[in-house]
Order: structure tokens, then C-alpha cells, then sequence
């Protein structure tokens, strides 16, 4: 374990023990000795917690799943604001250089962590990815894959942060996210899943006012794993033996948080496939690339409006969602409580079905950091996608909007940013 501030715990002692010399000549050396052993037990357990930053939302839960008091854990984005939006500040940078550990979801969902860590000048930091070894899916095509590729080996993650044998059934190699293997092309088809059209989605038909410029795209891999409560164990798990490698002593502490918050997270996985299971093969459709995981897991199909939240959907993209809403019998769509509902509720509107909501958890209130909020979380949404695919009505204050003109106006060259027909009541805010 790397402790910090040892010069100023030892001036705790000091001081702790003078004071009890001040308290009067006739205190018995006992005394005095019986106050320096309470001192030195004090800085003791203040050198015990370990300091962990960790990235965003599901991270930080986990996290503090596993921790409990044992370890310090600081979020370094706001609650409510989420990677597609963070912008970085010298305060993060600082955090990041008093940290023992940074925890991160990896598959390039924190694409700003590169430059933060490099200005943080931290040589004992440990990183913790929580995406080691788990079942991928690609962004092209959507294919699974595994996650097995070596990442930040250098200085920090040596193999031994995850030697443990738990989770080594063929898809555990040592290390994992080569640098290398994101860089293949990935920015000019973040659109071209295997289940659009490829003429939906070339490259020159986001040039139409969706201001591409300084889009937080997704790499090769969907980085949503955390939506699928059986891919969030492995991260529990990841969290767990990176804790361990770092503070052995709180081996015993780690293992049993951890084993608790995954027998939270089978009862959810349990609770939401009971759930889905009539609609298996169905088809719902987000706002956001936010669901390939959860639908793989629940035997659904996911569809969705845009790549990433702030992007601007196209008209192509509101013609497809169209298609697809028509081609599926659907009732309902899912938006998200941090983008409002504006589009979608256009569409929705324009074709007679009603509109829901998916929370990807990126972001929410001041309290989400807590674990157990994502297992509330995540059981909303599973009542939501069950209401969805059974038609029920989950929303009776979305405006009807004229779908029609609401395309035309996109395709209106003049109109820097389609958001800004929406009435202001319903205007997309960016999370």
C-alpha cells in the first residue's frame, strides 16, 4: 500500500504527545505513554484508507460496494456530468495526484484520462481497469468479443493487481487494452452496426448541422458493460482484486463487500430476466448506443437514435427509427432522464406511441454514487422496458410535436442546432 503524508501523521504523534506532557506534572509517565500508543494507533488507521478516485457513476458504485470504510473513494466527475461531457480541471488533476488508485471502466469511455494522469506526475498510482477480460461487443457489427488485449502495463498494472484465479476461464489474459488496438478507423463508422443500413449511415450524412467536430465517439468496443448486471460482477471483481493487490491487509474486508454486492447483482440479473423473459427477441429503441449489452444478456434487440448523447440526430437517424418503430409493431420509446425527451417524443408523437425512459446511468442526482442506487436503478429500467414492450403509458407530459416539420427543420441548413426547435420547456440538456 502507498502511503501519503507520512511527514505530516508523524507531526500528529509528536504534537499528541506533547499535549499529553502539557496536561500537568503530575501525570504518571503511564500517562504519557498511554496517549503517544492512541496517537500512533490514530495515524495508523489514517495511513490504512486508501485514497481511490474513481471515473464516473457505475464505477464509483462499485467501487464503494467493494471499499466500504476500508478506502476513500472520491468521484472525479460531477454526478451530473458524464464522460461524453466532462471537461477537465486542475482540481481533477490534483485529485489524481494524491490518489493510490484510479478506477476506470476502460474501453475508452474516459478518453480524457490519458492527458489528467500524464499532468498528475503520480509514478505510484495504480490503475484498476474494471473492463479486464469481460465479453465485449464491437462497435461495428456489434460483435462479441473478449477484452483480453494488454492495456497500461507500464509501471502500474502489473499482472499481479488481478492474479487471482476467479474469473480465468479463457477469457483472463494478463493484461488487456492494448493502446494500439482502438486506434483502427473506428471515428469514421461509429454508425455502421450491423443492423443499419449502410446508406443510413455513412460518414458525409452527419455533415447536415450534426456538428461532428469534438464528438466523444466510442472506440472499437461499446464501453456500456456496466448495463448488464452479469458483465458489472466481473467488474465487481476486477475492483476487488485491484483493492487487494494494493491493500493486502484489507483482503478479508474487499472479498466480503464484494461477495455481498454480487449476490445483489444476481438477484438483479435473476429479477430482470424473469422480467424479460416473455419478450425475448423483441425490439426497443434508445436514445443513445447504450444498450447492446443489457439486450445481449436478456435475449432482446436494442435500437437507438444516436451514437452519443450530445450528438444531433440526422434526418437519416429519424427516418430509420421510424422504419424500425413501424417494422416492429412498437408502443413505446426510451429516452433518457439526463436528454429530455424532444425527438423522440416528436417521433412517438407523429406515430400515436408513447414515450419512457432508460436511464444508461452515466449520470443522476448528488446521492447515485451509493451502490445501491444502481440496484434501484436497474430495476426501473427493467419495468420500464416491460411496461414498454406491453404498451402501458409511462409519460402524459411529453408535447405532441409535427414530425414532418420537425425533419424539415433539421435539414434546414440555417438552423445551427436542431435542439433549438424544441420548445424550451422540453430542450435537451447535456449530462
Amino acid at each position: 500500500m502507498i502511503i501519503k503524508g507520512k511527514e505530516l501523521l508523524h507531526g500528529l504523534t509528536v504534537v499528541a504527545v506533547w499535549g499529553a506532557i502539557a496536561l500537568g506534572g503530575c501525570s504518571s509517565s503511564s500517562r504519557v505513554e498511554e496517549s503517544a500508543n492512541e496517537a500512533e494507533d490514530a495515524v495508523a488507521l489514517a495511513a490504512q484508507e486508501v485514497q481511490v478516485v474513481t471515473t464516473f457513476l457505475p464505477i464509483t458504485q462499485f467501487t464503494k460496494a467493494v471499499a466500504g470504510d476500508r478506502a476513500e473513494v472520491i468521484q472525479l466527475l460531477p454526478t451530473n456530468v458524464g464522460p461524453h461531457d466532462y471537461q477537465a480541471k486542475p482540481a481533477d488533476v490534483q485529485a489524481i495526484a494524491k490518489a493510490d488508485v484510479l478506477v476506470k471502466n476502460g474501453l475508452e469511455m474516459e478518453v480524457f484520462l490519458d492527458d489528467l494522469i500524464d499532468n498528475a506526475g503520480n509514478s505510484d498510482l495504480v490503475e484498476i481497469d474494471s473492463s479486464k477480460g469481460v465479453a465485449t461487443i464491437s462497435n461495428e457489427g456489434h460483435d462479441e468479443d473478449h477484452h483480453d488485449e494488454g492495456h497500461h502495463d507500464e509501471n502500474h498494472h502489473d499482472e499481479d493487481h488481478h492474479d487471482e484465479d476467479h474469473h480465468d476461464e479463457g477469457h483472463h489474459d494478463e493484461g488487456h487494452h492494448d493502446e494500439d488496438h482502438h486506434d483502427e478507423g473506428h471515428h469514421d463508422d461509429h454508425h455502421d452496426e450491423g443492423h443499419h443500413d449502410e446508406d443510413h449511415h455513412d460518414e458525409d450524412h452527419h455533415d447536415e448541422g450534426h456538428h461532428d467536430e469534438g464528438h466523444h465517439h466510442h472506440g472499437e468496443f461499446n464501453p456500456h458493460i456496466w448495463l448488464d448486471p452479469k458483465r458489472a460482477i466481473q467488474q465487481v471483481e476486477n475492483i476487488r482484486d485491484g483493492l487487494i493487490a494494493v491493500d493486502p491487509e484489507g483482503r478479508a474486508e474487499y472479498t466480503a463487500n464484494a461477495a455481498a454486492y454480487i449476490n445483489s447483482l444476481q438477484a438483479l440479473d435473476a429479477e430482470i430476466a424473469k422480467r424479460l423473459a416473455p419478450y425475448q427477441g423483441k425490439t426497443f429503441v434508445g436514445y443513445h448506443d447504450f444498450a447492446p449489452y443489457f439486450a445481449d444478456s436478456y435475449n432482446i434487440e436494442a435500437e437507438f437514435l444516436v451514437d452519443v448523447p450530445e450528438e444531433n440526430p440526422s434526418p437519416e437517424d429519424v427516418r430509420r427509427v421510424i422504419e424500425v418503430v413501424k417494422a416492429t409493431n412498437l408502443k413505446t420509446l426510451l429516452t433518457e432522464p439526463q436528454v429530455g425527451a424532444n425527438i423522440l417524443a416528436a417521433i412517438a408523437g407523429d406515430l400515436n406511441i408513447k414515450v419512457s425512459t432508460f436511464d444508461p446511468l452515466e449520470t443522476g442526482v448528488s446521492n447515485a454514487t451509493e451502490p445501491q442506487y444502481y440496484l434501484n436503478i436497474m430495476r426501473q429500467n427493467a419495468e420500464n422496458l416491460e411496461e414498454a414492450f406491453g404498451g402501458s403509458v409511462q409519460s402524459g407530459l411529453l408535447e405532441k410535436q409535427n414530425l414532418p416539420l420537425l425533419v424539415s427543420k433539421i435539414q434546414n441548413p440555417f438552423i445551427q442546432n436542431p435542439k433549438s426547435i424544441i420548445p424550451t420547456q422540453f430542450a435537451t440538456y447535456k449530462h
